[in-house]
């Protein structure tokens, strides 16, 4: 089904975004995993604030390498620890189980984007879900999908993007953040999510990859075993077309200028 005739998300209870829900463990946030535990740990001790022990966790996330591997099951947080690499829902587990075990309540905001968006890495989608990771700091949620591109594969489709004339493609916008500050929100298409004319939908809030693709909300436009087996055969040419956008920075492919402020957002 057209994401434009998709059913309207249900409204949620009253509580819904009450932080203290966004918490605890699920099947896929195995928050009493100890090898992911030490991991927080090791990451947030030195932090003297929230802010501080979010960014930490948050590089840590965004420095593993972007991939599309192939998958017969979504991965949990410690099994994406243990790989060292990701695509975005294998990042956003991650991330959100690190949060949470550094006391800080997160979530995903999953949202439908243009297939253009992958543009350059695949054109077997018309449209792709996107998990936006929300963090409760300041008294407020807190969004961000930079966690998603690692910082050489970023400089390196900004570059091909350049290259092209294409203001969208490999995942991101050309003129897209790069960085998450902890304060505001940022994200590599530029601007909000309801700003973003690449966001066809908005497929609401969930506690992890698993709990959304097991929604109604989900299953309604997107059968998951046809999805998923979709993904594992285009997998392997995204996979190959990542490596290739990659080897352009290896190279040492030319530089554009440094981005606006506004359009990478310092961590200070």
């Amino acid at each position: 089904m057209s994401p434009a005739f998709a059913d309207p998300v249900p409204l949620p209870p009253p509580d819904f975004h009450a932080p203290g829900r966004w918490l605890g463990p699920t099947t896929l946030l195995d928050l009493e995993d100890p090898r992911l535990r030490v991991r927080a740990r090791s990451l947030t001790q030195l932090c003297k604030t929230e802010r501080e022990k979010a960014l930490a966790v948050y590089a840590f996330t965004k420095r593993l390498p972007f991939a599309k591997p192939l998958k017969l099951h979504l991965k949990s947080a410690r099994e994406v620890l243990d790989a060292g690499r990701g695509d975005a829902p294998d990042k956003a587990t991650l991330l959100v189980a690190l949060l949470r075990l550094a006391g800080i309540p997160a979530r995903l905001h999953y949202v439908e984007l243009r297939g253009a968006i992958l543009r350059g890495l695949t054109t077997a989608f018309t449209s792709a879900a996107r998990p936006v990771v929300q963090a409760w700091l300041q008294e407020r949620w807190v969004a961000t999908d930079t966690y998603i591109f690692d910082a050489a594969y970023m400089a390196a489709a900004r570059q091909r993007l350049r290259d092209k004339g294409w203001d969208c493609g490999f995942g991101i916008h050309r003129d897209g953040h790069a960085i998450w500050n902890g304060v505001d929100g940022a994200f590599v298409g530029g601007v909000e999510t309801d700003e973003d004319l690449m966001v066809v939908d908005d497929l609401g809030h969930w506690h992890d990859p698993l709990e959304f693709v097991e929604s109604p909300v989900y299953r309604r436009n997107h059968p998951r075993l046809a999805r998923a087996l979709h993904w594992n055969l285009v997998a392997p040419l995204m996979e190959r077309a990542i490596r290739d956008v990659r080897r352009d920075e290896q190279r040492g492919a030319p530089r554009a200028p440094s981005a606006t402020p506004a359009a990478q957002r310092k961590t200070s």
